[in-house]
């Protein structure tokens, strides 16, 4: 047989001779992307080792994205601590204007070294440097100074922001003062005890009401009751020989999603290993610079926090007799929270309003400005590091800082939606595509978000009332035995050999047994061979993944419901209650705090002199409560209207101060909102003898009114009851002489 006939009849299909390199094929290459990203996954996590101990052993170990010069060092204050001011320098290309007020970020001391609000280019700090103003942040050294206090952090924090004002004294406003969860609380504290040296107040992810929460969520609430309160907190501390390690706290929070921690963290970084390990590398260097404190620090954030929930009820009081009121805060308070945050939700974040408030009147009444903004999705941490919401949120908050410094007291939720792009004056007066509108809220609507009732009230009141107990019993009989046992050498080795940390030892060029690691990764990086994503192993791969994740989330799911059944089987108990001095019958066990009658007396008398306010002023006051006048029936508050307003200011009063301005608004919108039918009818006095302002100022209003969107029917008919008066009052111009009148002349 001829070598030509052997190739005619020899089968088409290769897989009929015999030939099952085709169907081998996605298998071998499979197996080889896996061998080498294995190889890689590995050496990403000796990395990783080597980064955190290069980090650790730093004097001043940090994350901040920025370049920083030391302004305070609290160590040199009276009371010292390891805090301490630094000044951000601002990028190439950015230009802070110090007209602007400064922003003082106040990072979290939750178990994690400092640098989380400034970690990325889009943050906080870098979105309030591209908005022109002066940034300073507030950080720590990883161990606290010898008998520190919460008390001394936020008098430390306190003299910071005194500082940051000395050093901007021709600025538009006091600082404005950013706090991070843990620093959210702080910077609350340091606002509610030293009022006048305090700008607006951004609290982000910051439980402020820690019992709040909902049914079939919100785990973490539920821990101190299961472990019998706060003698645990003790106990960890007495073992550290009066230090606390920050690597427990660290170890909370991962607990709570066992499958981003036990697998999807570590999977994504194995499936992805040729693009995803600077991002790894860079967010784990912050996640495992654990910090320490000392221990009458956690023991107060245990007692009066996490177990006490002593914040939102007016019930800390200092060590010289002065009573922390977060009613005391007169500067705008900005709570920013998610639905997504499983760690501080929304009700923790908000329910302290419900708890020292029975109604809006009452916030008013006590001249506090509240504004909340909810994102829908967001996770914990995203809310300080996201570059979405960065660009969205907080640039919202930073452009616009002013616009919220002006709002009277009351409620409102902050509401960023898109705008049309065709209007161009919604391009002119947006901020990148978003706009900013402040709609009122009553309590209710804080109310809805979902919470504790009278019986979960009373449950975790229970808790801490076996807390109290517990703490008690540990300090009497089990500590005096304890403490001759714990050795400084004791202590340290308890901390080094904490698995959060231990993890990243192991896995460094401390471990001998990893010095092929190195050679190995860098062989493979030089004859990488990426399995194509249309591999069906791939698919087979990702299937497995997710079923794992799934296992995971049914035990977590499974772990929490356990968990919330046994602390209301437990601490919901009527007799239990019974016992620890709790009756069913009783008033709320955790009341809100009174008002004092100086205070009732106060509000009263500012109210009457607010009435007789009504007939004073001149054009300028006229033509803000025409704008307030008109707008108020819509129930929100649009940043176009406000960047108009400003404008107008800029163009036409340069002699009134924006601190001026934002008086002058809040006098007008208290007095619509007291009385609007005597504001209108006054209206008419405060532009006697002004007709020419009259009838140039009435474009103007429109304007103003117009550029927030359009106006409902109640608002147009108010624009026309305004409209009469300025043509009334236009009217009394001199007619224009006649050129015959005139030649007479």
């Amino acid at each position: 047989m001829s070598s030509s006939s052997t190739t005619t009849n020899a089968p088409s299909d290769p897989r009929l001779a015999g030939d099952l390199s085709p169907a081998i094929d996605p298998l071998s290459r499979y197996a080889i992307d896996a061998f080498q990203r294995t190889i890689l996954f590995w050496d990403v996590l000796r990395r990783r080792g080597n980064q955190y101990l290069e980090h650790t052993a730093r004097s001043v170990p940090h994350v901040l994205q920025f370049q920083a010069r030391v302004i305070m060092d609290g160590r040199t204050l009276p009371r010292p601590v390891n805090y301490g001011l630094v000044a951000i320098d601002p990028p190439a290309g950015v230009t802070t204007d110090l007209r602007k007020r400064p922003f003082v970020v106040i990072d979290p001391r939750a178990g994690h070294g400092p640098g989380i609000g400034g970690f990325k280019a889009d943050s906080e700090i870098g979105v309030a440097l591209r908005a022109g103003h002066p940034c300073y942040f507030v950080g720590f050294l990883p161990n606290p100074m010898p008998g520190q206090t919460i008390e001394d952090v936020m008098l430390a924090e306190a003299a910071f922001v005194r500082r940051v004002g000395e050093l901007h004294p021709d600025a538009e406003g006091r600082p404005v003062l950013i706090g991070n969860c843990q620093g959210g609380w702080a910077a609350a504290m340091v606002a509610a005890t030293h009022p006048d040296i305090c700008g607006p107040l951004v609290v982000a992810g910051a439980p402020l009401s820690y019992w709040a929460g909902v049914h079939g969520a919100n785990r973490l609430r539920y821990k101190g009751g299961l472990l019998g309160g706060s003698w645990l907190t003790a106990m960890a501390g007495d073992l550290g020989g009066g230090i606390f390690d920050g690597a427990n706290l660290v170890e909370n929070f991962e607990e709570m999603n066992p499958a981003n921690t036990l697998w999807s963290k570590q999977y994504n970084l194995y499936a992805n290993v040729d693009t995803e390990e600077s991002r790894y590398l860079g967010f784990e260097r912050w996640w495992g610079g654990h910090i320490l404190l000392n221990a009458e620090e956690m023991q107060w954030i245990a007692d009066n926090l996490f177990v006490g929930n002593r914040l939102s009820t007016a019930e800390i009081v200092t060590s010289d007799g002065m009573r922390i009121d977060l009613r005391a805060i007169r500067s705008p308070i900005i709570v920013f929270c998610s639905r997504g945050d499983d760690i501080t939700p929304p009700q923790q974040a908000l329910a302290w309003i419900a708890d020292l408030y029975d109604s809006v009147e009452d916030i008013r009444a006590n001249g506090q400005t509240i504004v909340y903004c909810i994102h829908d999705n967001v996770g914990h941490l995203g809310i300080f590091v996201s570059g979405g919401v960065a660009k969205r949120e907080h640039q919202e908050f930073a452009s616009n800082i002013d616009f919220i410094d002006c709002l009277p007291p009351g409620l409102y939720e902050a509401v960023i939606t898109p705008v049309e792009q065709a209007d161009p004056r919604d391009r002119e007066l947006a901020v990148e595509g978003h706009v900013l509108r402040i709609e009122h809220r009553s309590i209710d609507a804080i109310r809805a978000l979902g919470g504790n009732d009278a019986e979960d009230e009373r449950a975790f009141a229970a808790v801490r009332r076996v807390s109290e107990i517990n703490l008690g019993l540990y300090r009497t009989l089990v500590r005096p035995f304890l403490l001759p046992w714990v050795t400084e050498q004791s202590a340290d080795a308890m901390r080094r050999l904490h698995p959060s940390r231990l993890q990243y030892q192991l896995l460094s060029d401390q471990n001998p047994l990893l010095a092929w690691l190195p050679q190995a990764a860098e062989a493979v990086r030089e004859r990488r061979h990426a399995v194509d994503r249309n591999n069906p192993l791939v698919a087979m791969q990702t299937m497995v993944s997710d079923q794992v994740v799934a296992t995971l989330d049914a035990y977590r799911d499974a772990r929490d419901d356990l968990v919330e059944r046994s602390f209301y089987a437990f601490y919901g108990s009527p007799v239990v209650q019974a016992m620890l001095g709790l009756r069913a019958d009783d008033s709320p066990p955790r009341r809100r705090p009174g008002r004092d009658p100086e205070e009732i007396a106060f509000v009263r008398e500012q109210q009457e002199a607010l009435r007789r306010r009504f007939p004073v002023g001149g054009p300028r006051e006229a033509f803000l409560r025409a704008i307030i006048y008109i707008r108020i029936p819509q129930m929100y508050a649009d940043e176009r209207s406000f960047l108009m307003l400003r404008k107008i200011r800029d163009e036409h009063a340069q002699d009134v101060s924006l601190a001026q301005f934002k008086e002058m608004f809040r006098e007008q919108f208290l007095l619509v909102v007291l009385d609007p039918a005597e504001a209108l009818r006054t209206l008419p006095g405060l532009l006697a003898g002004n007709a020419a302002h009259a009838a140039g100022a009435l474009p103007l209003i429109e304007d103003v009114v117009r550029a927030g969107g359009e106006l409902s029917e109640a608002s147009e008919v108010r624009l026309a009851q305004v409209g009469e008066i300025y043509a009334s009052v236009s009217a009394e111009l001199p007619a224009k002489p006649t050129k015959r009148g005139a030649a007479a002349a």
